[in-house]
């Protein structure tokens, strides 16, 4: 099933999709966060038993899937021409980096771009939001049981933070305010093969990144057992699986301006759409 929050004039409302209808989660579940992504399940039976209200998706307008994500944690190099396009050789295990909570944001949400930032770039990726806790996961233990569902989600970067003022690491410039946007859906694992999705990029509709999971140098199976030998990964936190070639970083395009309009896609996944914004007075 799909799941989705809805921005309202009374806040955010969850929903999920079940056989193309929408119906409210708000009496059942409150809103999706850490403490009720594990519900996803039963919210999807109460749809499927027709005991939950109707809603009415035209005009939607989308928050994140989750609220109060909890770490974002991203893979780094994940598909080998996107590493040779950075100059790296493809990596022999995954490359983890962080990003910080305010980072996430709705999907179609301008991005404001504060003044120094110059090489602003664009990363579609697939991710993941976990379900329960994941750590030190055993042999028989089946990796993907661990996620509630997968989504859409652009990593913005800034190039000159994250290569050459990083001192040594990417994170700086993996953390602006908002460089997250996620969504529409959290589509549950039943419904996705998530090693054969494609993905495509634009910038003002002119295609920049065209590529599939397939691709992926570790899959997400390999990425959250890999995960759970060092870190517990929590409810509600956000796996980000790596993005392919075809960003800025490559020197054949311009990294992003004011004004510029990103378009991103996921194959059964949906999409997202945000204007890059200059900072407004201090």
């Amino acid at each position: 099933m799909k799941f989705a929050r809805l921005r309202t004039a009374q806040g955010p409302r969850p929903v999920v999709v079940s056989e193309d209808e929408a119906y409210d989660l708000a009496g059942f579940l409150g809103d999706i966060t850490p403490k009720t992504v594990g519900l996803l399940d039963e919210a999807a039976a109460a749809a499927a038993g027709g005991r939950l209200d109707a809603v009415d998706l035209a005009g939607a307008v989308f928050e994140a899937p989750i609220d109060r994500a909890g770490a974002v944690i991203a893979i780094g190099m994940n598909y080998a021409a996107h590493a040779a396009e950075s100059g790296s050789a493809p990596p022999a295990a995954p490359v983890m980096f962080l990003k910080t909570p305010n980072t996430v944001a709705a999907p179609d949400d301008p991005f404001e771009i504060p003044p120094g930032a110059v090489k602003v770039d664009w990363e579609v990726e697939l991710a993941m939001v976990i379900k329960r806790r994941a750590y030190r996961l055993a042999a028989d233990d089946d990796p993907l049981s661990y996620v509630a569902g997968f989504t859409v989600a652009d990593d913005l970067s800034e190039r000159t933070y994250q290569l050459e003022e990083s001192g040594g690491q990417w994170s700086k410039g993996k953390c602006l305010p908002g460089s997250t946007p996620l969504g529409p859906w959290l589509v549950s694992p039943d419904e996705v093969e998530p090693s054969a999705l494609r993905l495509r990029s634009f910038v003002d509709d002119d295609p920049r990144q065209d590529s599939s999971t397939a691709d992926m140098i570790f899959d997400c199976a390999t990425i959250v057992r890999h995960l759970s030998r060092y870190l517990a990964l929590e409810p509600g936190d956000v796996v980000l699986t790596g993005t392919p070639e075809g960003v800025a970083l490559s020197g054949r395009f311009p990294y992003l301006k004011p004004g510029d309009v990103v378009r991103i896609e996921i194959d059964g996944l949906g999409g997202q759409t945000h204007r890059m914004v200059g900072a407004g007075p201090a």
